[in-house]
């Protein structure tokens, strides 16, 4: 028998909800008998899960599957799993040859019966998997945790699929309107993440806001957050990520504000600070809204931190409309912003729009914008000079630790460097002695007695 027999390499681009997908396909490999491998060269199987979002995440994904290609040996197989299969089919078995099978990212959890295909062919056609109309919910994951342990951190995906109409996104094409995944299904997986010693659970999902919405739930995201922080008493933070503008309604911010589990941290991309520019993307346009809701939120949180994301160079982004989007983040004063510029995406309503803006000025218009925002990120780092926080070990290394507070999510936010050796996976108290653009600096105020925390899934 080959030495690559069983053997399956698996890599993931993309978000963490990607990574979570990838993560529920290896629990399905292993319980099939499947072994896990780092080294391509040592694999019978290897999968990359592709990301389809933007131009340039679809070249590296492009990129990654011909390089595995061109390294195939006989008696290896190659599969396109994920978003870019799910959107272009047998279009990328013409960009790679030598791919032997394409699996869609609604249909992730028959990965064992595409391997069982593929080895039992005749003849070296590819195959492919990509029902366009089916739906991943509840039994339907084949029980399949659908989360991703990263440290003392555990990403938990509550829904998949998005029902939003923004005009530059490709997600409902690729992954269908938004499924909720039922409450006791997330619930049990986050008691077994608890059991783990996980201390960071971060819900996630294209809208987390949206969740139960078809589940007949009027508060969805609410009633989960009010039923987790019953059931898992022991995790000490639960984030949210990805919530909708429009929909962060009263009773969630009461929870926020009133369950100690919750942090007061918020992710709520808003796209944009100019009405019209928001129209002509099909978003949220009331930027009354995004005033009045982010005061209230801050006057029931007042150390709440939010995360946000702006596209600039939008289809007929005027001076005056980025002008207004400068304005609007002066105003507000975000903890946190990311800024893109706009990506072309075939068949969004986008894609149609009169007035491209020349990717010089896009470029520009980022720069400046990013610009404006490290003066506010600093300035509010800056205040929290002095204060103690409750942050959580990452990792540590010449005499330096690594950890993040609340205001952190990981791999998108700032960290907070604490001079000396602190144990990895566990809370420290600090009082931050120092601040930068992204980060603060640090100094442990105790050490816990408790050994690191090594996790497993």
């Amino acid at each position: 028998m080959s030495k690559r027999k069983n053997n399956y390499y698996l890599l993931s681009l993309g978000c963490s909800k990607n990574t979570v997908d990838s993560e529920s396909m290896a629990q399905l490999l292993e319980r099939a008998g499947m072994h896990g491998t780092d080294d391509a060269g040592r694999a019978e199987i290897l999968i990359v899960n592709t990301c389809g979002f933007i131009n340039a995440a679809k070249e590296e994904s492009i990129n990654a599957l011909r390089e595995l290609a061109a390294l195939k040996k006989k008696n290896q197989m190659l599969i396109a799993a994920g978003c870019l299969s799910q959107r272009y089919g047998g279009e990328l078995v013409e960009k790679i040859p030598g791919l032997d099978g394409v699996i869609g990212t609604r249909r992730w959890m028959d990965i064992v019966d595409l391997i069982t295909r593929l080895r039992a062919r005749k003849h070296p056609e590819p195959l492919y998997h990509l029902p366009t109309d089916a739906v991943t919910v509840g039994g339907d994951e084949r029980g399949a945790r659908r989360v991703s342990v990263q440290g003392a951190s555990a990403y938990l995906k509550i829904a998949d699929g998005c029902r939003r109409p923004c005009a530059f996104c490709a997600i409902p094409l690729i992954k269908g309107t938004a499924v909720s995944r039922p409450i006791a299904s997330i619930v049990a997986e986050a008691q077994h993440l608890e059991t783990m010693g996980i201390q960071e659970l971060i819900l996630i999902a294209q809208d987390t806001t949206d969740y139960g919405h078809d589940l007949g739930l009027k508060d969805g995201l609410a009633d989960l957050l009010d039923e987790l922080t019953t059931k898992v008493p022991r995790i000490p933070w639960i984030r949210l990520m990805y919530a909708y503008p429009g929909y962060v309604t009263d009773r969630l911010i009461e929870t926020m504000a009133t369950r100690l589990q919750v942090l007061h941290y918020l992710d709520m991309p808003l796209q944009h600070g100019s009405r019209s520019t928001l129209l002509r993307m099909r978003r949220p346009a009331n930027i009354e809204w995004c005033y009045k809701t982010v005061e209230k939120m801050r006057t029931a949180m007042p150390d709440l931190a939010i995360r946000t994301t702006f596209i600039v160079g939008y289809p007929g982004e005027t001076d005056q409309e980025f002008d207004e989007l400068m304005t609007f983040v002066r105003d507000m004063q975000f903890d946190r912003v990311g800024a893109f510029t706009y990506s072309y995406e075939e068949n969004t309503p986008s894609a149609d729009q009169a007035d491209h803006v020349p990717q010089e000025v896009k470029e520009a218009r980022r720069d400046a914008l990013m610009e404006l925002q490290q003066s506010i990120s600093l300035a509010r780092n800056q205040a929290m000079v002095g204060k103690t926080l409750n942050v959580l070990v990452e990792g540590k290394g010449d005499g330096l630790t690594i950890a993040r507070s609340y205001r952190d999510a990981p791999e998108i936010d700032g960290y907070v460097i604490i001079d000396g050796d602190v144990p990895v996976g566990q809370f420290v108290p600090v009082r931050i002695t120092g601040a930068m653009n992204y980060d603060l600096v640090a100094h442990c105020e105790l050490v816990p007695l408790m050994p690191e925390i090594k996790l497993s899934v």
